[in-house]
This record gives C-alpha cells, structure tokens and sequence, in this order.
C-alpha cells in the first residue's frame, strides 16, 4: 500500500505545480467480496489521467465520473458500486472521493519518512452511504503531533459527527536487497520492481554495475561481504544471494547471522545448501536455529522455472508466500473466502 500511496503523491505533487486538480479515491468499506481490500487508493486528475487503481479495472471509470462533482464543488462524497450483479467479486464497495492537495511542508515529511523506513497511520473519516457529500476526509500522521488532513473544505449543510473511521497503518516499502550482478540478477530486479519493492543491488567489486545496469533498482552498489553493512536491513527486508560464488555466499551469510530477516534466498542445488549449512555450523557453532529457518535454498517455489524470467517468478512468490504467512496451495482447492475477514 506504501508504494502506491508514494505514486499518488508523487503525480499529485507534479499535478498542482500545472495548476491540475487532483482526487482521492479510497476504498473504506466493503460488503462481500472484492477483487480488492479496504486502504486502496487512486489518484483522478481533472485533466483525466489517473493514478493507482481501486480493483482490477473494472470500478475505475465509475470513480473517474463520481469525482467530477468534487472537482467542481471541493466537496468530499461517498459512492458506492455494485459488483454482485456486474461482475463475480459479488461484494459492494464503499468509496471516499475527496480534494487532494500535498502542501511542501507536508511533501518534505513524507519524503524523509519514506527514506527513514519509518511507519504512518492513515485515517479515513466516512459515512457507510451512497451518493452523499459531506465533511468526511482522510487524515496521516507521521506521530501524535505531526498530522496532515488531505481535503480542507467543510461540509455546507450539517456535519455529521458520528462518522465510521478507516484506519491502516502502512509499513515502509518491503526491502529487497540482490547481492550479484549477473544477468538473472537484473531479470529479477525487473520483476520485483513490479511489485513497488525497494530494490538495492550489492556487485562484485571486481565487475562494479551502476543504476542503469539494474532498471527498477532504487540503489546499486560495488561491495565486498567483509564491507557489508547490515544496519540498513529491518524485518520488513528480504535478502536473495545471487553470487554464484560459494565462499562470497558462505561469507555474506556469516554476516547476516544477527540479522532477523522472514527471508533470505540462496541460488545453488539442495546439494550446496547442505555444505553451505554444514559450513556455517563449522565456522558458527552457536548459530541460532531461526537464522537457519530463515535460509531458503534452492531459493524460489516448485513451479517448474526453468528461465531466468521464470526462476524470478518462483523466487518472488516464495518471498510473498513468507511474509504473509501463507502456504503455497493453488487457489482452486480453496473452498472458502481467499482473504481473512475484515
């Protein structure tokens, strides 16, 4: 969710220096099922573009149309759409639309915040109603004294005070961290970059790469693992070893023992894990149990990969599969609702 609100904010801030208007669009309640959750958010632009997406396609010209009428008044409004008899999510969602400005104060922050890998708390104040204006608004705190209201434009009849809260605590952007700089190195930068992923890039020093060896990258770096600074690394974080190098490996493991990573990938066969794991205990005799758990390798999930493109796939899934806790099942054994209830 941090990543595409990052996006929102970024188009916004470029909309408002060309005297474009901008709306907020944010799913804040759902009756049944939906193709997505409460906390997703679009970006409309009264020049027409728009910014993020609030389902898979199909609601996004419904909220283009709802948002004119914000656009003209500055009024905050709540629609609603129907999918249960136009489409197979068979749910009804519950739709904020309100002005959106970003202030320079306000963009400072939330840049920092974003660099600082620190959490906020979006709040979104709404009525369970179709088609009606009213005070409602979305509030983010950065802490308890540093908060930005999005829409300040007040009601024109009666506020209602008993407004329904949405509130949603968004992490930092998940961190994923490739150390090597082969060619499925970048195929994976490629696909995660897909994903919103902060994507950092560790290569040999003997054969340094740049940004624009790695399209997607946030940050590329030449390292050796004795320089490796591990501080940069928190559990939202995700570390996949791609040296083909079995002493570089060995070694950059070593140094991530004391870090509390969900995840951390070892390209190599079933064969190479096992000197690897034996290699660790022989070097680390103490070492803890959960750092072992943590080590996926062969890294990625059964799927048949046999590309780079494809082992990427099966990497990223087993990265996802880990930091949702989740079992890798096909979604047609699922009997039930695929999602946990709200």
């Amino acid at each position: 969710m941090t990543h595409e609100l990052k996006l929102i904010v970024q188009e916004a801030r470029k909309n408002q220096v060309l005297g474009i208007k901008n709306v907020l669009a944010t799913v804040v309640d759902l009756d049944g099922s939906s193709y997505r959750r409460p906390g997703v958010r679009m970006l409309v632009s009264s020049n027409g573009a728009m910014v993020g997406a609030v389902s898979g396609g199909c609601v996004e010209k419904e909220v283009q149309r709802g948002a004119q009428s914000v656009f003209k008044t500055g009024v905050s409004k709540m629609m609603t759409y129907d999918g249960r008899y136009r489409l197979g999510c068979e749910g009804v969602l519950y739709i904020l639309l309100e002005t959106f400005k970003i202030s320079d104060e306000f963009y400072t922050i939330f840049r920092s915040k974003l660099e600082a890998r620190e959490s906020m708390t979006l709040s979104s104040f709404y009525e369970k109603k179709d088609d009606v204006e009213g005070d409602f608004y979305s509030v983010l705190a950065f802490s308890e004294h540093t908060k930005f209201r999005f829409s300040s434009v007040k009601r024109v009849s009666m506020v209602n005070h008993a407004l329904k809260v949405f509130k949603q605590t968004l992490l930092p952007c998940f961190k994923l961290l490739i150390i090597g700089g082969e060619h499925d190195a970048v195929k994976l930068c490629k696909a995660a970059a897909l994903l919103g992923w902060d994507i950092h890039v560790i290569s040999s020093i003997k054969d340094p790469k740049t940004l624009s060896d790695f399209p997607g990258a946030v940050a590329v770096t030449s390292n050796t693992p004795e320089n490796f600074d591990t501080s940069t690394l928190d559990t939202n974080s995700a570390v996949v070893l791609m040296t083909h190098n079995f002493a570089q490996d060995l070694s950059y493991l070593m140094k991530l023992q004391h870090c509390k990573l969900p995840y951390i990938g070892v390209l190599g066969s079933a064969k190479r894990r096992n000197q690897l794991q034996n290699d660790l205990f022989e070097y680390i005799p103490e070492l803890k149990e959960t750092f072992v758990n943590s080590i996926y390798s062969p890294a990625g999930l059964n799927i048949g990969a046999i590309t780079p493109e494809e082992i990427s796939i099966s990497i990223l899934s087993e990265i996802l599969a880990t930091i949702r806790n989740k079992k890798a099942t096909s979604l047609k054994t699922i009997s039930g609702k695929i999602h946990t209830q709200l």
